[in-house]
């Protein structure tokens, strides 16, 4: 149990449910081995999640930060504040990967945060570039830009064929959205 021998990057993107969520199972596996998670929530903030009280319950191997706000980040022009607290979230993904205290580091929501213009590509390819050799690196969110596709080990795309939000305007329901 515990530390992993080599570690990979891994890329949830597209269109589809379920990235988010597919990151949080990769962490509950994990901690079912005595591996340790950080989750850093990109551009989420003041939502209650479910995922949120599930992680308290799961201390200490499971920790969700959240760096944003609840407001939705306009692209092309984000406030201040979101490329502020974007910036936050990096320096702690840096500061976790480096600390050795993690397993797996998971990057949630980041790949729109890139898409948005809160936090340059080039800084995200350094962290994947630097990641200890041990260390799971899982990146989520819709437009994963090619360089960050190209320097993973592992990409999904979740594709969306049919959804009750879109098609029958069904909004985020607790424990299965939010």
């Amino acid at each position: 149990m515990g530390k992993l021998e080599r570690g990979f990057v891994q890329v949830y993107t597209g269109d589809g449910k379920g990235k988010t969520t597919a990151a949080l199972g990769l962490a509950f596996r994990a901690a079912g081995h005595g591996m340790k998670t950080l989750i850093v929530q990109f551009m989420k903030g003041c939502v209650f999640y479910g995922e949120l009280e599930s992680a308290k319950k799961m201390d200490p191997y499971i920790k969700i930060v959240q760096v944003g706000r609840e407001e939705f980040v306009k692209k092309g022009d984000p406030d201040e504040i979101d490329v502020r607290l974007a910036r936050e979230g990096l320096e702690l993904a840096y500061k976790a990967i480096s600390s050795g205290e993690y397993d797996i580091v998971v990057l949630d929501e980041i790949n729109v945060a890139v898409d948005y213009g809160l936090i340059p590509l080039e800084e995200v390819l350094d962290l994947i570039r630097n990641k200890p050799e041990n260390l799971e690196l899982v990146l989520t969110g819709r437009y994963a830009h090619p360089e960050i596709v190209k320097a993973a080990d592992l990409v999904t795309e979740m594709l969306e064929i049919k959804h009750y939000y879109s098609d029958k305007g069904v909004d985020a329901r607790d424990g299965i959205e939010r």
